[in-house]
């Protein structure tokens, strides 16, 4: 039975049928999927809980009578019985990562981490994407050892998102270190192509190194050096999506002159190579 097949049935029909899975969350599903052309999904209830995440493209996605325009970046999440859509625009790519799963006979408490939402914030550039996508990888392993580091990483994610989500929800709008944050951020996000030197985030901001480093890692959780590799890993992955470039043509394109440093990055950061990244994009 595929796993397409498994995420369709109810919880507990899973249940028995799922190699290694000895107790929960039991994920019935994660795969990357690249939809075709005229692809669409029109109110399909899901008798599980559903992560979905924009790798690339855009789509509008009604849940309940709400639409949600999601690109990437975006993480939404329904509870089962939910009727929902997945309409990808006109002549764009869309690149999703699925991830349908359960908790058996648990009564765990969702409710608490999401309240009734479903849009749980934009993801983009943050480790949140990475710990995705290597779920994905990781499903598709053999073994009990990589069943349990899905499982591993599906609630890793559920907390990060919910983390966030909460601090999202409680941010105050006229935050006064946010307009130098937006500069420092635009800056990297221009700039990932070659070396950037926190000096010239100094300069930028009009800060000190000290409380460049406090507030930005206050605010985005990492430094503004981590959040630089955070760009090009998924800059990396946009380009391995859209285009027909070499992984050393890829590696130039993010400002690495070396392919194995690159190569060493990426797996270190991710989890995965790059090639598998690849290898795990399903077509329909």
């Amino acid at each position: 039975m595929d796993h397409n097949t498994l995420s369709a049935l109810g919880p507990q029909e899973t249940i028995g049928i799922l190699p290694d899975y000895y107790y929960p969350p039991f994920i019935t599903l994660a795969h990357m999927f690249s939809a075709p052309n005229d692809w669409a999904i029109h109110n399909r209830e899901m008798k599980q809980y559903v992560l979905q995440y924009v790798v690339d493209g855009c789509a509008d996605y009604p849940i309940e009578g709400r639409t949600y325009t999601t690109r990437r970046g975006d993480l939404l999440f329904h509870r089962p019985k939910e009727r929902h859509s997945i309409l990808p625009h006109p002549s764009q790519s869309y690149v999703c990562i699925s991830i349908v799963f359960h908790f058996g006979m648990s009564a765990f408490p969702v409710s608490e981490l999401f309240s009734e939402e479903h849009y749980l914030g934009n993801f983009a550039d943050h480790p949140i994407d990475n710990s995705l996508s290597e779920l994905v990888v990781s499903y598709r392993q053999p073994g009990l050892d990589h069943q349990m580091r899905c499982q591993s990483l599906l609630m890793r994610i559920l907390s990060d998102a919910s983390h966030q989500f909460k601090q999202d929800s409680g941010a105050k709008s006229n935050d006064s270190n946010k307009p130098e944050l937006v500069l420092v951020k635009n800056y990297l996000h221009d700039n990932y192509h070659r070396e950037v030197l926190l000096k010239e985030l100094e300069q930028l901001s009009g800060w000190s190194k000290n409380h460049l480093l406090h507030t930005f890692r206050k605010y985005m959780g990492m430094s503004p050096m981590q959040y630089l590799t955070w760009i090009r890993i998924n800059k990396a992955k946009e380009l391995a999506i859209q285009t027909n470039l070499t992984i050393s043509e890829i590696a130039e394109r993010v400002g690495y002159s070396d392919v194995h440093t690159f190569g060493r990055m990426f797996k270190k950061k991710t989890g995965h190579s790059l090639s598998q990244f690849c290898a795990n994009l399903i077509h329909s």
